[in-house]
C-alpha cells in the first residue's frame, strides 16, 4: 500500500488501533529495540502521553503485537481444521501451505517471531513467554494431528514438520535456499509419505 493509501487508511482507526498498526509497521520493518516510544507515536500521529494510556510499557505494547501476530496464525489454522474437520492429513498440508505462502514478505522482513526473540533474550520476558507458549501450542496441535492421521510416532513426526516449517522460515529470511516455498511442500508431502498409516502399511 502506498503512503496515501496507507494514511486514509490508518486515519479511520481508533486510537489505540492506530498505534498497534504503527508498532506494528516499525518493529517489523526496523526491529524492537531500534524504535522508540516517540516513533510510534508520531507514525501513529498520537502522543507519547497518549499511547501510554493505552500501553503501559513498551514492553507491553511489544508483546500485544506480539499476541496479535499469534492470533493470525492461530486463526488460520483453526480455518484448515473447520475445512477439514475429518482430513488431519489435509490440516497438516494446509498448515505447510500457509507458511509457505507467508514466505515471500518473510524474506524481505523476517519472521516476527524469530527477529524477536533474537532482540529478547531473557526468557522471562512476557513477550517472550508469549513466543514460546504460542509455538508449544502449535506442536501440540500438529503432534494431535499426526496422531489422528495415523502416523507411527506422531511426537517424533510433529518435531520433524516443525524443524522444516521453522527451518524454512529460517532459510527465507537469510536467502540462503531459492525456492523454499516450494521445497518445504515437497518435503511435508515426502514426510508424510514416509510415515504411513498403520493400516495402510499392511
Amino acid at each position: 500500500m502506498d503512503r496515501a493509501g496507507r494514511q486514509s487508511r490508518v486515519a479511520k482507526l481508533p486510537p489505540r488501533e492506530r498505534i498497534l498498526d504503527a508498532a506494528e509497521e516499525l518493529f517489523s520493518r526496523e526491529g524492537i529495540k531500534a524504535v522508540g516510544v516517540q516513533a510510534i507515536a508520531d507514525r501513529a500521529e498520537t502522543t507519547k502521553m497518549a499511547l501510554y494510556r493505552h500501553f503501559a510499557t513498551k514492553d507491553a505494547l511489544v508483546e500485544e503485537w506480539l499476541r496479535i501476530v499469534a492470533a493470525d496464525y492461530t486463526a488460520a489454522f483453526d480455518r484448515l481444521a473447520e475445512a477439514h474437520p475429518d482430513e488431519p492429513r489435509e490440516q497438516i498440508l494446509g498448515m505447510a501451505r500457509f507458511i509457505a505462502d507467508g514466505l515471500p514478505e518473510i524474506s524481505h522482513r523476517g519472521c516476527p517471531f524469530i527477529n524477536s526473540i533474537a532482540e529478547l533474550p531473557d526468557r522471562g520476558h512476557p513477550a517472550r513467554r508469549l513466543i514460546e507458549a504460542h509455538k508449544a501450542g502449535q506442536l501440540r496441535r500438529l503432534t494431535d494431528l499426526c496422531a489422528r492421521a495415523g502416523l507411527p510416532g506422531p511426537d517424533e513426526a510433529a518435531a520433524e514438520i516443525t524443524f522444516i516449517l521453522e527451518g524454512a522460515q529460517v532459510s527465507a529470511q537469510n536467502g540462503c535456499v531459492e525456492h523454499a516455498g516450494e521445497r518445504l511442500m515437497r518435503i511435508v508431502r515426502a514426510l508424510l509419505d514416509r510415515r504411513p498409516a498403520p493400516s495402510a502399511a499392511l
